[in-house]
C-alpha cells in the first residue's frame, strides 16, 4: 500500500485570512510595531482572527518588517566647570538609597575624586531637610563649615557654574534631578554655604555613577544591612560600614588604596611602593632561582644567564 501524497495542514490559514494580515499590516503597522499587536489588532478590528506567532510566520512569508521609529538623541553629558578641580575636596556627590526592611532612605554624601563616603543621613522622608543636614555635618567633618560661608559672603551673589567669577565657589554639588535636590529651599541653602550644584541628565543613573556603585557596595559587602527593621540600629550600622569602607576596604577604582588614603594625599605613595616591591621582587626571584640552578649570569648582561 503507498502513502497518498500529504496534504495541507487541515489548521492552514484559508487565503482570505492571509490577505487580511497583510492588509492590516499595511494599515497598521505604523502604529502597532509588533506582532503581537497586529493579531490583536485584527480581531479588535474585527478583521482576521489568528495567533500572534501565525501572523508573524505570514509576515515573514511576505518579507513584512516592521520598522520602529528612531529612539530620541540623548544629550551629552554636561562637563563640570573648569574651576572644580579633580582634587579631593573639590566633587562632591550625593544621592538617597532606600533600606526597605527598616522602611527608610539613607542619604550618602561622597567625595567623588578620592570616594571617601562622608557622611549619611537616615530618615523616613526625603526633602530638603535631609539634604540640608547632610551637607551640614559633611562640611563640619571636612573643616569646610567656615570657609564655606566666609566665601558665600565675600561672593556676595548668586553663584555662576561658568567659572567667570572671581571668587569660585567653595565646592560642587553633583546629583541627579531629584526633587529633594532641585528645589527652591536646596538651591538658597546651596548658595548660602557657597555650594554649585550640577545635575546629571534625566534617566540617566550613570550620570552619577560614583554614588551609584557605593550605594551597591554598601549593600553587596554589608548584606546585613538591608535585613535591619530598626532605623536606629540601621543608623548605626552605617556608621561602622563607612568607617572600614573608608579606612580598611582597598578600593578597585583607586588602585587598590583606601578612599582614606587618597583623600589625604597618601594614595599615590602606597602606589608607588607596591610598584617598586613589585620590581624588587622580581629581581629577587631572578636571582635566587639563578643561584638554585647553579648557573652563572652572563658578565655582558647580568639579566642573562
Amino acid at each position: 500500500m503507498v502513502d497518498a501524497r500529504p496534504g495541507a495542514s487541515v489548521n492552514a490559514l484559508r487565503p482570505a485570512e492571509v490577505e487580511a494580515i497583510v492588509s492590516a499590516f499595511e494599515t497598521f503597522g505604523e502604529k502597532d510595531f509588533s506582532h503581537r499587536r497586529l493579531a490583536h489588532r485584527g480581531s479588535y478590528e474585527g478583521l482576521f482572527w489568528a495567533a500572534p506567532s501565525t501572523v508573524r510566520h505570514v509576515l515573514n512569508d511576505h518579507d513584512l518588517r516592521f520598522r520602529h521609529p528612531p529612539r530620541p538623541p540623548r544629550g551629552q553629558r554636561r562637563p563640570f566647570p573648569d574651576w572644580a578641580s579633580h582634587t579631593p575636596g573639590s566633587i562632591w556627590i550625593y544621592d538617597t538609597t532606600h533600606f526597605t526592611a527598616a522602611g527608610v532612605g539613607a542619604l550618602f554624601v561622597e567625595d567623588l575624586v578620592s570616594r571617601k563616603w562622608i557622611t549619611t543621613v537616615v530618615s523616613a522622608e526625603e526633602t530638603h531637610t535631609q539634604v540640608q543636614l547632610a551637607f551640614e555635618q559633611a562640611l563640619e567633618v571636612e573643616g569646610l563649615l567656615e570657609p564655606a560661608l566666609e566665601r558665600a559672603e565675600a561672593l556676595g551673589r548668586d553663584l555662576e557654574l561658568d567659572g567667570e567669577d572671581e571668587l569660585t565657589p567653595i565646592l560642587l554639588a553633583v546629583s541627579d534631578n531629584g526633587s529633594q535636590m532641585i528645589s527652591a529651599n536646596t538651591r538658597k541653602f546651596m548658595a548660602m554655604y557657597a555650594i554649585a550644584q550640577h545635575f546629571g541628565r534625566p534617566s540617566t543613573p550613570t550620570d552619577q555613577a560614583w554614588v551609584e556603585s557605593l550605594n551597591g557596595t554598601v549593600k553587596a559587602e554589608w548584606p546585613h544591612l538591608t535585613k535591619i527593621t530598626d532605623p536606629a540600629v540601621l543608623r548605626a550600622e552605617l556608621d561602622v560600614a563607612r568607617t572600614e569602607y573608608n579606612t580598611t576596604r582597598l578600593h578597585s577604582a583607586l588602585g587598590y588604596v583606601t578612599p582614606d588614603d587618597e583623600h589625604h594625599g597618601r594614595g599615590e605613595a602606597i602606589r608607588q611602593a607596591r610598584r617598586d616591591g613589585l620590581a624588587r621582587a622580581a629581581q629577587a626571584r631572578l636571582a635566587y632561582n639563578r643561584n638554585q640552578r647553579k648557573n652563572q649570569p652572563n658578565p655582558e648582561d647580568p639579566d642573562v644567564v
